[in-house]
């Protein structure tokens, strides 16, 4: 008797399914899809080294190396060393870095701080034909003036820390470049 049932619970379903079918092979059924996060048509990045104008030294080679990993470990995108090679750039600038107080103890010591980093994004598209065009800003192109400079995402990610639990600004600002860099590969989806 669950055989039958099984049977008619298949023989139901295979309609729905096959409904969900799109022409380019991807299931889409209740607002689920099988499609790809990031845009099938950009195959590779190129990713230079971030800008850095803030007195933070260094601070733009740890960011740079932590946005190629996490491309290459979340994305369908291949970063590649060469600007000729690429489908698209990714330029980003450190514009401002900070500490604040949170609190402090009865003795006046740091009891809990955090660390503050903003970004400056643009992701330019490279390809034949369509050289210049954003592909930041929710994942739509977006054309800009000739001549004029393309406008920047920001990202602002911060971080707190407990110096009386071990924590310094070094751990905050580890933190703040996983942070950013998850936030910008995150920005490269294409919009549900």
């Amino acid at each position: 008797m669950t055989h039958a049932l099984l049977r008619v619970f298949f023989l139901a379903l295979t309609p729905a399914l096959l409904a969900g079918c799109s022409s380019d092979g991807h299931l889409c059924i209740l607002g689920y899809t099988t499609r790809p996060n990031y845009d099938p048509s950009i195959h590779t990045v190129y990713v230079p080294i971030f800008q850095n104008v803030t007195f933070a030294r260094g601070l733009e080679f740890d960011l740079t190396r932590a946005v190629i990993r996490e491309i290459e470990s979340k994305s369908t995108i291949k970063v590649v060393s060469n600007c000729e090679n690429a489908d698209s750039e990714l330029i980003g600038k450190i514009f401002s870095t900070n500490k604040s107080l949170i609190t402090l103890n009865q003795l006046g010591e740091v009891r809990e701080a955090e660390g503050l980093m903003g970004v400056e994004i643009v992701w330019r598209d490279l390809r034949a034909g369509q050289s210049g065009q954003l592909l930041s800003g929710n994942g739509k192109k977006v054309g800009h003036p000739e001549g004029a400079p393309p406008p920047p995402i920001v990202v602002q990610p911060n971080a707190s820390f407990v110096p009386e639990l071990g924590g310094s600004l070094t751990s905050a600002q580890k933190q703040l470049v996983d942070r950013t860099a998850i936030q910008i590969v995150s920005m490269m989806e294409q919009p549900w």
